[in-house]
């Protein structure tokens, strides 16, 4: 892993909540769900489990999969499950929306999950097109 290639980190002029409706609608237009929308809002999640957090706390942790995908590869080989969850998180620093995105290489995956070439490939391609659906969204 290499934190300049794996790690994206990119800001918004859009606010928060604009750049999370917006991006849920990109998402789904590319056949993919926001799994959590009723609890990505950290906020919120925090405080119904007794946790205590400050107002200006907008913290979005979105979890993005593509079930259609996702049920055939985890049905072939459940290993792979440790690269599925992929989570787009959305806040607020120094008056900016930032957009933060943890990833993988083809390379990254292949080393973790033996013997299945075309999965690290196909993740790989999907690890790439979150990166580009959160561009369409900024």
């Amino acid at each position: 892993m290499n934190r300049n290639d794996d790690l994206y980190c990119v800001e918004s002029e859009k606010s928060v909540t604009q750049f999370v409706t917006d991006f849920a609608e990109i998402v789904k237009k590319n056949a993919f769900v926001v799994n959590n929308f009723d609890t990505m809002d950290m906020k919120k999640t925090f405080r119904e489990h007794g946790g205590k957090v400050p107002d200006e706390f907008d913290l979005h942790m979105m979890q993005v999969c593509k079930p259609t995908k996702a049920d055939g590869s985890l049905t072939m080989n459940p290993e792979r499950a440790i690269f599925m969850p992929k989570f787009v998180m959305v806040f607020s620093k120094d008056g900016k929306t930032q957009v933060r995105y943890l990833s993988f290489t083809a390379a990254d995956i292949a080393a973790f999950v033996l013997d299945d070439p075309k999965f690290s490939e196909s993740v790989g391609q999907t690890f790439v097109k979150i990166r580009s659906m959160i561009d369409e969204a900024r």
